[in-house]
């Protein structure tokens, strides 16, 4: 492992934070952010790091000080406020306890943070608190875990790292752990490094770069002693190629999504879905495809830290029929249900050890590892899947490396069960579920007005997007503009309606990326000025294919998707006041929505045995969303301009003044009629929310 401190980076951490906070804090937050960069050390908000220092007070009385990593707080993106300070003599007085529940414990530390309102430190904190050193590190380094997480693991650390190290049999972290941990550091005072077993290593020194350094070179000392120490190595006895693997992954992802859905009970929402994040690579197909791959699979967690993400164990589905559909969603059925049978056992045989008042969670999987096509990680959104996938693949790759030198020894059932169950380990995720937060949304044309102001709304309730249009600069910075806003829970993907191939492959794209498609938007759509009697026939083609065969094709896919996935969903077809309101010179237009409009009207019928509602929004003239003009507006407008005589800012208060509402309709305004059907605030298919400000002519007779 690389030392990566920098004097350059110091000095600008040191200018950017020394002033407010002070250089200790200001190093110490320089030296946490290289351990998180390091996934080989820590994941998705494991490890802690602390200092010892003073607080200022209102009054400028210095108070002695643990600045202490808050709980959850991601290393790798702190900053100087992720670390709590605390009355540090108030804690080295807790540490002389005999006893304290964990729950007391927590409650101590909320009242004796000297900031109020700064979050809850770790649930480790007495043990940064009783060692001397200045600056303490501890990470979960995987290193550390191929040596302990064997029979002979303190063998194995003793070898490999040398007496200077001392180690801490496992306990369950909290006041016990703390213990234990002052235990072994008061018999040996001198030591360098104390090792966790099945856990982590805590370093420390009297400076930031000091405690970093010494947590670089005892961890990769344990690498370099794993790496000498392999002998052997998985054996493949059932080979895969990635392409396969990907091929397979667009059938096979929508069915175990659908499957992992939980009944909720509210007839307008049914399901409480998962979102999927695939791990697929060739060392992940070799490994389940190797000899002794499933019986490591099915070996638990690490570190007791990973269970609140992924459970401890995963689903493994035997041989699974990629030939056979039927027979394959059959076998994947089945084994969610031995899954969920076995983890009601788990729960009896443990009932003593749970918390009084705390619920059981769901019995599904996290993971499911499928050999020829790799493994889905789940989550309720796209972050808690991608930390479901990255500790499953750090899991794996560790395993593997313990079977090359060694046997697997995992922790026993009872210590994953008091920490699966344990309340304050549960403080580290996010318990927010937006009123989208679950679902999956395709929009196309979305780089238009209408189009970006609809991914924009599904983004602000939580959905995941998918934004779809013509490649080329107006989809790649929408993109970019909306990924800085909501991060992963965005994509693009170019994709031509008018192209089955490409409709396909856009579905493909998003399932591969979030296993399914819960919403399609269709949006795009193209406009031309013309007589009938002067309409050119292939420029009406042109309109007829993107506005009527594009529907078509979209529809189609959605529908066969939908009765992959079989858990219902929502389509939702941007119409447009000319279906009900033509006008002179817009025929193409006119025609080819309206047979839009009916098609998504005969899909309503058809698709509602699926659990699919399909509804309309018809809008009149939107002619931007901030900096995004209309490209419908842009094609029509100089010509509605010249008829009557209008400039543009003429043209929208002529289209403003003849609803009865005298309403701007705004972009944002089909937003929220799109989000009225995509929340299911009522039961209703079949149906359209004009949104024109009232326009009589355009009422359906």
């Amino acid at each position: 492992m690389k030392n990566r401190w920098s004097d350059q980076e110091a000095d600008q951490f040191l200018a950017q934070y020394a002033a407010q906070w002070g250089a200790d804090l200001a190093l110490r937050t320089y030296t946490t952010r290289l351990l998180g960069s390091e996934d080989a050390l820590v994941l998705h908000g494991g490890g802690n790091t602390s200092l010892k220092g003073t607080y200022h007070n209102v009054f400028g009385r210095e108070t002695p000080a643990l600045f202490m990593k808050a709980s959850g707080f991601n290393l790798g993106t702190i900053e100087p406020e992720g670390h709590t300070p605390l009355n540090l003599e108030y804690l080295k007085r807790m540490c002389t306890l005999p006893e304290l529940s964990d729950e007391a414990m927590a409650g101590e530390f909320q009242m004796h943070r000297l900031v109020p309102n700064a979050a809850a430190p770790s649930i480790e904190t007495l043990s940064h608190a009783y060692l001397p050193a200045k600056y303490i590190d501890h990470t979960h380094a995987d290193a550390i875990l191929v040596l302990t997480n064997q029979p002979e693991g303190e063998k194995l650390i003793r070898e490999a790292l040398g007496e200077g190290v001392a180690l801490v049999e496992y306990v369950k972290p909290g006041f016990k752990l703390a213990k234990a941990v002052i235990a072994a550091y008061d018999a040996h005072p001198r030591c360098r490094a104390l090792v966790w077993m099945q856990h982590g290593i805590m370093t420390w020194g009297p400076t930031a770069r000091e405690a970093y350094s010494a947590m670089i070179d005892l961890v990769t000392r344990a690498e370099e002693f794993a790496a000498r120490r392999a002998s052997k190595s998985l054996v493949v006895v059932m080979p895969a190629s990635l392409a396969d693997a990907e091929e397979r992954l667009a059938a096979v992802a929508p069915v175990v999504r659908g499957l992992l859905a939980q009944p909720s009970g509210d007839p307008d929402r049914p399901y409480r879905r998962m979102i999927l994040q695939p791990l697929i690579n060739q060392g992940i197909l070799d490994f389940l495809g190797s000899d002794g791959g499933k019986e490591l699979a099915l070996t638990p967690t690490l570190t007791s830290d990973h269970l609140v993400r992924t459970k401890a164990l995963p689903l493994w589905v035997d041989d699974p029929e990629y030939s056979n559909p039927a027979k394959l969603r059959d076998q994947i059925l089945k084994g969610i249900a031995a899954y969920e049978a076995d983890y009601q056992l788990y729960l009896a045989r443990n009932a003593d050890l749970m918390p009084p008042g705390m619920k059981p969670f769901d019995s599904l999987p996290r993971v499911v590892l499928l050999p020829g096509v790799g493994a889905l990680c789940a989550g309720k959104d796209a972050h808690a899947a991608r930390i479901a996938h990255d500790i499953t693949a750090q899991t794996l790759a560790a395993k593997a490396r313990i079977a090359g030198m060694g046997t697997y020894r995992g922790l026993a059932e009872h210590h994953l069960f008091e920490v699966e169950y344990f309340t304050l380990q549960h403080a580290k995720l996010r318990t927010d579920e937006p009123a989208l937060g679950r679902e999956v949304a395709i929009v196309t044309g979305a780089a238009g007005a209408i189009g970006s102001a609809i991914a924009e709304g599904l983004l602000e309730h939580g959905c995941h997007v998918a934004l779809t249009d013509l490649p080329g600069a107006a989809l790649d910075n929408l993109g970019a503009e909306l990924k800085k806003l909501y991060g992963e829970r965005v994509i693009t993907a170019p994709l031509d309606v008018t192209d089955p191939a490409s409709v396909t492959e856009g579905f493909n794209i998003v399932i591969k990326t979030w296993g399914g498609v819960d919403l399609v938007i269709v949006n795009a759509g193209v406009a031309m000025v013309s007589s009938i009697e002067q309409m050119d026939f292939a420029a009406f083609q042109r309109v007829e294919r993107v506005n009527t065969e594009g529907t078509l094709l979209l529809l189609r896919e959605a529908a066969r998707h939908f009765r992959l996935q079989g858990t219902g969903g929502d389509i939702i077809l941007v119409s447009t006041k000319n279906v009900f309101m033509p006008g002179a010179k817009f025929g193409a237009y006119s025609a080819t929505k309206a047979a839009s409009h009916q098609l998504g009207r005969i899909a309503s019928q058809e698709m509602a045995e699926l659990g699919v509602r399909v509804n309309m929004v018809a809008p009149d003239a939107v002619f931007s969303h901030g900096s995004r003009r209309s490209g419908l507006w842009a094609e029509v407008g100089p010509d509605r301009m010249r008829a009557r005589g209008l400039d543009e800012k003429g043209l929208e208060q002529y289209y403003q003044s003849r609803n009865l509402l005298k309403a701007a309709v705004t972009a944002q305004h089909v937003s929220r009629a799109v989000l009225f059907f995509a929340t299911r605030q009522t039961p209703t298919t079949g149906a359209t929310i004009p949104v024109d400000g009232g326009l009589p002519d355009s009422t359906p007779r």
